[in-house]
C-alpha cells in the first residue's frame, strides 16, 4: 500500500523544515544553504521549491514559528506593571532578533507597514505583537503607569517603530560593542510612554 500523495507532501515539508532548523541551530540563519538542505533531506531542489517559494520563504517559516514561541511566553508572562517590566518581557523577542541580520531584514521585509512582500506567518506575528502591546499598555495606562493622552495603539506602534529602531542602530554598529538591544530600547520608551507634566 502506498501513502497518499497529500500525506507523503506533508511528510516532505516536515523533513525539508527539520534539516533546515538542525543546519540554523549549527550555523546560524546566515548559515543556512539550499543545497545543503536538500543535500542531507534527501530530495531534489525542485523539491523545495514546490514547499516555499524560495531560501527568504523556507526562512519565514522557520523565523516566524521562533517568533511565535517567544509571543508565547511573553503572553504568559501577563501585563507589566512599568516600562522597565516592558522592556524586560520585550528582551527575549530583541536577543533573538539582533542574533543575526538575516532575521531583522526578512522580519521587515515580511511584515508589518514595511512589508515589500508579506509572508502570513510573520505578518500573523506581526499583528499579534502589536495587539499584545496595545493590551498591555491599556493595562498600563489603567494602572497610571504610563502616559493616558494617546490611545494603546498608537502608543504600540510606536513602541514597535522604536524596537525596529534600535535593532537597526545595533546593526549598524555591529563592530562595536554597546549596551543590549533592551537597554538601548528602554531610554527611548520612558520618554515615549512617560506621562505629561
Amino acid at each position: 500500500m502506498t501513502r497518499a500523495p497529500q500525506k507523503r507532501r506533508l511528510e516532505t515539508r516536515t523533513k525539508l523544515l527539520s534539516v533546515a532548523a538542525a543546519i540554523v541551530q549549527e550555523q546560524g540563519y546566515s548559515g543556512l544553504r539550499v543545497e545543503e538542505v536538500v543535500h542531507q533531506a534527501g530530495v531534489a531542489k525542485g523539491t523545495l521549491f514546490s514547499h516555499f517559494k524560495d531560501k527568504d520563504g523556507l526562512l519565514a517559516v522557520l523565523i516566524g514559528d521562533q517568533v511565535t514561541r517567544l509571543l508565547d511566553g511573553m503572553e504568559a508572562a501577563g501585563a507589566p506593571l512599568d516600562v522597565a517590566e516592558l522592556t524586560s518581557r520585550l528582551a527575549p523577542h530583541l536577543d533573538f532578533v539582533a542574533q543575526d541580520r538575516v532575521i531583522f531584514d526578512l522580519l521587515l521585509r515580511y511584515s508589518g507597514t514595511t512589508a515589500a512582500e508579506p509572508d502570513e506567518v510573520v505578518e500573523a506575528s506581526f499583528i499579534r505583537q502589536v495587539a499584545l502591546l496595545t493590551r498591555w499598555l491599556d493595562y498600563m495606562q489603567a494602572a497610571g503607569a504610563i502616559r493616558k493622552d494617546q490611545p494603546p495603539q498608537l502608543l504600540a506602534e510606536g513602541v514597535q517603530a522604536f524596537l525596529n529602531h534600535v535593532l537597526a542602530l545595533g546593526f549598524c554598529m555591529a563592530h562595536e560593542t554597546g549596551p543590549s538591544p533592551a537597554q538601548a530600547l528602554e531610554p527611548y520608551l520612558q520618554t515615549w510612554l512617560q506621562p505629561p507634566g
